[in-house]
């Protein structure tokens, strides 16, 4: 059985969009259907029927998969301070441009780049673990190798 890596924000998440899913979302396309399948006429040439049955799907599927997170995750903290961990958050500087980037180490559940959520799995995520300030880390990318300094850590 597979172990979830979580930290206490991405455990808040996935408990909101599963109540949201299980309270609210399974319950509206329960309705879609229903309101299709009064429509009257043959079903698999109703394309409102074809569409709510797919969003029910991907609903269950969704609650199925949550599920499985919820019943065996294990909550991550940030570990020994001024080091990376999960949960921690890392400003870097770019060794080239001489920008500083900050990033959030979360596990791949939680990752969201654009939200400056990166997962431990990620290659600046794994390069980031268990290092200190000051450190400067390689991080190979299709196109070249990036080097980074670790400015803070909090």
């Amino acid at each position: 059985m597979k172990e979830y890596r979580l930290t206490n924000e991405g455990l808040q998440m996935l408990q909101k969009e599963y109540d949201d899913l299980i309270k609210i979302k399974r319950k509206e396309v329960a309705e879609r259907l229903k309101d299709a399948k009064e429509f009257g006429g043959d079903l698999t040439e109703n394309p409102e029927y074809e569409h709510a049955k797919n969003d029910q799907a991907f609903i269950e599927g969704r609650i199925e998969q949550i599920s499985e997170i919820l019943q065996n995750y294990v909550l991550v903290e940030n570990g020994e301070k001024g080091t990376v961990d999960m949960g921690s958050v890392v400003i870097l500087k770019d060794l080239d441009d001489k920008k500083e980037k900050k990033y959030r180490i979360v596990s791949s559940i939680e990752s969201d780049p654009e939200k400056g959520k990166i997962s431990d799995e990620s290659p600046v995520g794994r390069a980031l673990l268990n290092r200190k300030i000051g450190e400067v880390i390689a991080v190979k990318t299709p196109m070249a190798t990036k080097n980074f300094e670790i400015v803070d850590i909090s």
